[in-house]
Parts: C-alpha cells; structure tokens; sequence
C-alpha cells in the first residue's frame, strides 16, 4: 500500500509501498499524484530501474519533453547528467559535461528558458559518490507567503525574461553554441505563479532570469537577487542526500533545485532525468522577449 511520509515542515514527502517497476495500480498512483501536487517534491527509494521504466512512469504525469540540442540525450526523451564519458571513465575539468554540473548548482527550475516551462522533472541516481552531489529544493510557495509586503507589491503582475544563454554565460562565456542560441531564445516569464485553490502562489525566478521587464538592469537584477536570496534561506530548503536507485519527482513550477559540489574529478556521478512538459505559457507572448 503506498504510504506518504512528510520530509520537511513545509513540503517534500517520501512514497513508500509502490515498485516503480511493476508500477503502482490506479489506486496508488492517485494517492502519488495528490502527494505531488501537495507536496512538491517525492522521494521513491529503492527504485533500480531503467531508462524505459522511467519514461513509462514520467508518462504517467503527463507528455514528456524532447532533450534540446547540446545536452547528452538531445532529440530523446532522457537527460543525461554524468560526470562519465561513453567508456566509463571520468571526463577532463574542462569539458562541457563538466561546466553543465558546475552550472546545475545555481538554483533554477528546469526548462524556465522555454515558452512553455517545464511542469515536473524525475531524476534516478545510477551512480553517485561518497560524499556530496545532493540537490537542494527551495519551496516556492512557502517563500512567496512568507515576502515583505513590499516585495510582493514590487513583483505583482510583473515578467523577468529567461535567457538560457545569459546563466551559462555566467559559467563560461563560451559554453552556448549558435545551435544553441537559437533553439532556446529569450522567453518571459511571470515571475508570480497561482496554482489554484489550496495550493496558492509561487515565486518562479532561478538561474535563467536575467532582467525584469519595465526595469532598468542594475534594478531588475537587484530585484531578483533580493527575490533569491530571501527564498533560499535555509528554512525554505530541503536537501536530499542521494542513495544508488533512488528517484525524486518535483514540481518545476513550484521549487527551485540546485546540486551542491562534489569531487568530480575523482568520483563517478550518474544521473538520468526525464521531464514532464508543461500545459502552458505563464504569460501571453512568451517567446516574444523584450
């Protein structure tokens, strides 16, 4: 029977009871899902599962993206995030692989820098080091209830512009290929989110948000840097200390997620996501950026 146990005072919750797979009847997957929305982030252990696995579970959320070019798994459903290359051996400091996991610990939500974001990603260790390579997930709910007056006034009804190439240009000037800059152009972004009755609002900011609309730069960027740093104190996080096999689900639209350093250099680190696409623009004319 799957049982949900809460991990943090505000959300995060692991299920217990259900093989990944096998997978969980109707029944269970109901009471999964209204654990999701809840709770944000869930937390299956034990699950040795593979690629295919995964993608049959992610379905059941909802319609997977489709990996951009220049990420490992590009034009397929997964996303390869691995210190390792194609032989088992640990790639140089200097490669793309190795810049990707530097920039994965910026706190961001995933495919922010779409025009239609991401709704939830699903994430399964395959190998993990000894010590390190946690991710961090900041409640967006909790920090929006939780803003000065001031600040909620500030951002009411306003957009920041998501640039994927702006937050990897602050890893390396020259991590983003053409390719890559016209695949994924500049996106608005509301940067309040509702999600309806007994669930409230959210802050939605991260790594990708470069500028807000209707500011000037030195403003907007002082805006969201105040925005961050007030909603990833530490009683807005919950870290989760990977174990082989575990798989965690989360909601894109309602945390920010960060992975914290390890030693990459000496250590192998393995991880395959899928991630559920979004049912929408957060505001009309999302890919036409100012």
């Amino acid at each position: 029977m799957v049982q949900i146990t809460p991990l943090h005072t505000l959300f995060a919750a692991e299920v217990t009871g259900v093989d990944l797979a096998a997978g969980p009847d109707e029944a269970g997957f109901a009471r999964i899902r209204a654990a999701f929305e809840q709770s944000s982030v869930l937390v299956f252990r034990d699950q040795d599962i593979d690629d295919d696995t995964q993608i049959r579970f992610s379905e059941r959320f909802g319609a997977l993206e489709t990996t951009k070019v220049g990420s490992s798994g590009a034009g397929s459903k997964l996303v390869v995030l691995s210190n390792l290359d194609p032989d088992g051996a640990i790639v140089p400091p200097t490669s793309r692989q190795m810049l990707v996991n530097r920039a994965n610990q910026a706190w961001h939500a995933d495919s922010s820098f779409k025009p239609v974001p991401a709704r939830a990603s699903m994430l399964s260790a395959r190998r993990i080091p000894s010590s390190g390579g946690d991710t961090q997930y900041a409640c967006m709910r909790a920090a929006y209830a939780e803003l000065p007056q001031r600040l909620k006034a500030a951002i009411e009804g306003r957009v920041a512009v998501h640039d994927f190439s702006y937050s990897r240009s602050r890893i390396d000037p020259e991590m983003v290929t053409e390719e890559e800059r016209r695949a994924v152009p500049p996106v608005r972004q509301a940067m309040v989110l509702d999600h309806g009755p007994g669930l409230g609002r959210s802050l939605y900011l991260g790594a990708h948000a470069a500028r807000v609309e209707g500011m000037g730069e030195t403003e907007g960027r002082a805006l969201i840097d105040e925005l961050m740093d007030f909603a990833t104190q530490e009683r807005f996080v919950y870290t989760h200390r990977w174990r082989r096999h575990d798989l965690v689900l989360w909601d894109n639209r309602a945390v920010l997620h960060r992975a914290t350093p390890f030693r990459g250099s000496v250590e192998a680190r393995h991880m395959v996501r899928t991630t559920i696409a979004g049912d929408g623009p957060t505001v009309t004319g999302a890919s036409a950026a100012a």
